[in-house]
Order: C-alpha cells, then sequence, then structure tokens
C-alpha cells in the first residue's frame, strides 16, 4: 500500500511539473511572438512619424505660401485702387498709362487669387495626409499599449502559474495583434475613445 501511494505521489508531481512546463512553454512562446511583432511594429511606427513629420512641415510651408501669395495680392489691390483714384484726375497723356497699370495690376490680382486657390488646396492634402499618417500611428500606439499589458500579464502568469492569467494575455495579445494589422492595413480603423484616454 505504501508502495501504491508513493506511486501515485510520484506521478502527481511528475504531471504537475509536466503541466507547469506545458504553461512555461506557452508563456514563453507567445512572449517571444509578442515581442518580435512590437519589434515590428515600432519599425513601422517611426517610418510613419518621420512621414507625419514631413507633411506637417510640407503644411507649414504650403500655407505659409499662400499667405505670401494673399499679401501680393493685396499689395495688388491696394495699389490698383491707388491708380484707379488716380486716373480721374490725370490729364489725356498720362491716362493711358495709367489704363496700362490698371490692366497690369488687375491680371495679378487674378494671378494670385487663383494661385492663392491651388496652394491652398496643396496645403490642405498635406493636412489630409498628415491625419491619415496619425491614424495609423494611433493604431500603433494601441497595438505596442495592449502587446506591452500582455506581456506583463504572461510574466505575472510564469510566476503565479494561473492558467486563467494566460486567457486574459491572450485577450490583450489578440487586441495587439488586431490594431497592428489594421495599423500595417491602412484600415479605416479609429477607436477614438481608446485614443483619447490615452492622450
Amino acid at each position: 500500500m505504501a508502495e501504491e501511494l508513493s506511486e501515485q505521489i510520484k506521478e502527481a508531481v511528475e504531471r504537475a511539473e509536466h503541466k507547469a512546463s506545458g504553461l512555461g512553454n506557452a508563456v514563453a512562446i507567445l512572449v517571444a511572438l509578442a515581442a518580435t511583432f512590437v519589434a515590428l511594429i515600432s519599425v513601422k511606427d517611426r517610418n510613419i512619424t518621420l512621414r507625419m513629420d514631413q507633411a506637417q512641415a510640407k503644411a507649414i510651408d504650403t500655407w505659409n505660401y499662400y499667405q505670401s501669395k494673399s499679401m501680393k495680392q493685396n499689395l495688388a489691390e491696394a495699389t490698383l485702387d491707388q491708380l484707379m483714384a488716380a486716373r480721374g484726375s490725370a490729364a489725356a497723356v498720362a491716362t493711358a498709362d495709367l489704363d496700362k497699370r490698371i490692366a497690369n495690376y488687375e491680371k495679378q490680382v487674378k494671378r494670385y487669387d487663383h494661385e492663392k486657390g491651388e496652394v491652398k488646396e496643396e496645403a490642405e492634402g498635406y493636412e489630409k495626409r498628415y491625419e491619415e499618417l496619425n491614424s495609423r500611428h494611433d493604431l500603433f500606439d494601441l497595438c505596442e499599449a495592449a502587446m506591452s499589458v500582455a506581456i506583463a500579464l504572461l510574466g505575472v502568469t510564469a510566476l503565479t502559474r494561473k492558467r486563467w492569467l494566460l486567457g486574459v494575455a491572450a485577450v490583450f495579445l489578440l487586441l495587439g495583434v488586431f490594431f497592428g494589422v489594421a495599423g500595417f492595413a491602412g484600415l479605416p480603423i479609429h477607436p477614438e475613445t481608446a485614443i483619447k484616454w490615452l492622450a
């Protein structure tokens, strides 16, 4: 009887060690996969951040160019107003010269107005590009946050050997993978509540 009890205890210990090592192996594999995925996400996120910076700089430069066109247009309009006022009191010889100058400034006003429209459209395009990139950047941030929580939970799972923690960690892993894949694919997903909460 003692021998049989000893054998049962030995088998129970071996099963517990096997289960523990199975859980430990699962945790180790998940941590390695999560860390690899986060590394890939980080590289892509840095590249997107660089493109965001470029889009923002181009938008600022283009809006400055728009402002310079506006200033030139305003100056041409003011000069045109002065020339029109001077035309009424000018002699006949000077009137022909004033008419040429007026026609020239009228062309300038129209040109600046047209150029401003093109520059405005270009600047708005850069702003739109920035917003698109920022949405992807937010997805990568959410991915990294979810993966970090998952890795922390996997560490606690390895220490405590609580299988239910593995399930909670798996939920965060899946969320992280979802946000990461959405960021890579450029899917139009933008969880406003989570972004506002983390911002």
